[in-house]
This record gives C-alpha cells, sequence and structure tokens, in this order.
C-alpha cells in the first residue's frame, strides 16, 4: 500500500481488499449495498450476459469489474460500476482490470445514494464516464422503479424508463431490451 505522501496506483487498487476506485491518486473504497439494489444489478447483468453470448459480441460483468483509463481532468483512473458491458479490446492478461471504459455502465443507487450531495457526485461520475468514452448510462433508482438513460450524445437530457416500459441501451448495446418490471421484479 502506499503512504500518505505517495499517489496510489492501479497496482495498489489490484491490491485493495474490497471495492474501490482509483480518483485523484487515492483508492477510494465503494460500500457494499443491499439486497435490492444487488438484485436489481444482477438481474440487469444476466440480461446482458444472456444478450452477449447469443450474439457472440462482448461481455457482461458484475459489480466490482475494475475498468482502467488514463487520467481524466477529475483525477479518475479507474470505474467500478454496478453492472456493465463491454465491447472492445480484451487485456492479454485476463487476470487484469480491462483497458479503457465500460461500453455501457449501470450504477444502480443504494440507500445512501439520494440527497443533493448525491446527485451532484452522480452527475459528476457521469461526466467522467462519458469523459472517458462510454456510450451510455443509467441510473437505476430501486426506491422510485425508474431508471435515467442519459447518451453520450446527449448527456444532460435522459430518457426515463419507468414500470410498463421496456429499457434500451442505444447505442452501446444495439438490439439488446429489458422489460423494466423484470429489473424491479
Amino acid at each position: 500500500m502506499t503512504t500518505a505522501t505517495q499517489r496510489a496506483t492501479l497496482d495498489d487498487l489490484y491490491r485493495f481488499p474490497g471495492k474501490a476506485e482509483l480518483i485523484n491518486g487515492r483508492i477510494v473504497p465503494l460500500m457494499a449495498t443491499g439486497r435490492r439494489p444487488n438484485r436489481v444489478a444482477f438481474r440487469i447483468v444476466r440480461s446482458l450476459d444472456d444478450y452477449a453470448q447469443a450474439r457472440g459480441v462482448g461481455e457482461a460483468y458484475t459489480d466490482n469489474m475494475g475498468f482502467a483509463i488514463p487520467m481524466l481532468p477529475s483525477g479518475r483512473e479507474s470505474f467500478s460500476p454496478d453492472a456493465s458491458y463491454y465491447n472492445g479490446p480484451f487485456p492479454a492478461d485476463a487476470m487484469r482490470f480491462i483497458k479503457g471504459p465500460p461500453t455501457f455502465a449501470v450504477e444502480v443507487r443504494s440507500e445512501n445514494d439520494y440527497g443533493d450531495a448525491a446527485e451532484a457526485e452522480m452527475a459528476a461520475k457521469r461526466e467522467d464516464y462519458f469523459a472517458a468514452g462510454t456510450l451510455v448510462v443509467w441510473d437505476v433508482d430501486p426506491v422510485n422503479d425508474t431508471i435515467l438513460c442519459y447518451r453520450a450524445a446527449n448527456p444532460t437530457q435522459p430518457t426515463v424508463f419507468r414500470r410498463g416500459d421496456v429499457a434500451d441501451a442505444e447505442p452501446a448495446v444495439p438490439g439488446w431490451r429489458m422489460d423494466v418490471d423484470k429489473i424491479f421484479a
């Protein structure tokens, strides 16, 4: 591990015993989630994995997958979304993080992800996703059963999906669809 005066590196992040991201040379631990947010993320990953397997394109990832990126102006050097899909070159060493951003990132809100401070943090992280090259980011709210779908082409105007809708992640995951009711079942 690094001392207080040293910048943490991706190698330090590999050795960190838990979910975390590398931001401004610091390893930032991410809290474990509760039952409902975890089940919601699981359902999304399962559907994405079925899509990837059927199409033979890309891979779906669960919580704690590391995506290493060149340092952004915000200082961020990694992402670890709650669910994700990646359609790009894979690392030569399958035990390492993927180099590059997720093609599609899903952030599922936990109980502490509500309020003004949380909204500002989530908006900043979305900006980082888009700056790194992510095409679509979902902000999934399991309390209100809604999904805000942000696209790189129009990052401040989300599409809102509610119960009864069929959600998509175009253009990041072409042709993939998921009933919102199944996500929040």
